[in-house]
């Protein structure tokens, strides 16, 4: 396998007669999957494509990275969190008071297939910003605001000079406490990190200006190998803090042992578990990696009693378009407790409210007041 990572990412795979060259496909499924991509993009690296248990069809890394006939059943949404309604600049949102958010690109070095911006990501540039500078500035008149989270896309996609000019700008901003990167690089492209002394010279140098925080996904154990702790070390000793939102997703990590293995091998290897996220019901995911709620938050709450102390600060949430809601738990067989973690709306902040749930809702609809 290529060891550059420039290399690794030339060498993706974005088309089926590739993916038959690694992986054994019949007729019919090859048929599928052409019908899938066109639709919504294939790409995966060698790297992360080695990590597959080529013997096992279920295999959990495998379904992160390979369509499957799943992505084309009827329901979901193309945009869960109403991003489209928060969008103050082309590329930037503003839904929570103090956070802005930057889709800097649409393009990442894997297309997971459960991601809940399927709708661009890959495919539809109409959503990715263009003028940094703007944007700096409505962050400067917007004095509330104390943070911006840079994602996309996958941030680290950006090219190391475009990097820079988001720090460069954002860096100036006194009213800034953090800027944020959110990347799925360390888990899916790691050499990226570890080979390239630029952009780590780029967030020590940055870094020394404005606390820089990586946000990442890792999903399941089985990610977090030699290559991605080398990455995430060497974030660390660059300044960076990371942290890990890791999703909730049905035959990956929908077992307390996997999710306990994955938080406690976090923090071991100095990464700060954030959240654990309720998969979104979008188009083309919902069907296939959606978890119950009341399940969801079984296996949550079973797998916290096998973390150790600093994995327990881990919230189970939903980004839902009112707002980030924190699962709290049970209060009847078919009932659950909730509360607003972040909201677009001022009169639900830290709000706690209660809602019958049936045993196969995966989702919240309208919210009562």
């Amino acid at each position: 396998m290529e060891t550059n990572w420039k290399d690794i990412l030339d060498h993706s795979i974005r088309d089926v007669d590739e993916l038959r060259k690694n992986l054994a496909l019949t007729e019919a499924e090859a048929q599928q999957m052409g019908r899938i991509i066109q639709r919504y993009p294939l790409c995966v690296n060698p790297y992360y494509l080695s990590l597959i248990d080529r013997d096992d069809p279920n295999d959990p890394i495998r379904k992160m990275c390979i369509p499957d006939i799943h992505e084309f059943s009827e329901g979901g949404q193309a945009d869960t969190s109403g991003e489209a309604d928060n969008t103050v600049i082309q590329g930037m949102q503003h839904k929570y008071r103090q956070t802005a958010l930057i889709l800097s690109t649409n393009q990442c070095a894997m297309y997971c297939r459960h991601c809940f911006r399927k709708r661009m990501v890959g495919a539809s540039s109409d959503e990715v910003a263009r003028q940094i500078p703007a944007m700096a500035e409505y962050v400067r008149e917007h004095t509330e605001i104390n943070n911006v989270l840079i994602s996309g896309g996958d941030a680290f996609m950006n090219a190391d000079e475009t990097i820079e000019k988001y720090l460069r700008c954002f860096t100036e901003i006194p009213t800034l406490d953090f800027i944020r990167f959110g990347t799925r690089i360390p888990v899916v492209l790691p050499q990226r990190i570890v080979q390239d002394d630029k952009l780590l010279g780029i967030l020590e140098t940055y870094g020394r200006k404005k606390q820089i925080i990586i946000v990442t996904q890792f999903n399941h154990p089985r990610e977090l190998t030699p290559d991605a702790v080398q990455a995430i070390k060497a974030l660390g000793s660059v300044g960076c803090i990371v942290r890990n939102q890791t999703v909730l997703l049905k035959g990956i990590n929908d077992h307390a042992d996997v999710l306990a293995q994955l938080m406690n091998g976090l923090v071991s290897n100095g990464v700060i578990p954030y959240y654990i996220f309720q998969c979104r019901p979008v188009e083309g995911v919902q069907n296939q990696f959606q978890v119950p709620l009341l399940r969801g938050v079984k296996i949550v709450e079973n797998a916290k009693r096998q973390m150790n102390g600093q994995s327990k600060s881990v919230r189970y949430a939903m980004s839902h378009p009112t707002g980030k809601i924190e699962i709290l738990g049970k209060t009847g067989p078919n009932q659950m407790l909730f509360k607003y973690h972040q909201a677009k709306n001022p009169q639900d902040h830290s709000r706690i409210f209660t809602q019958n749930v049936d045993d196969t809702q995966c989702w919240l609809g309208e919210i009562a007041q």
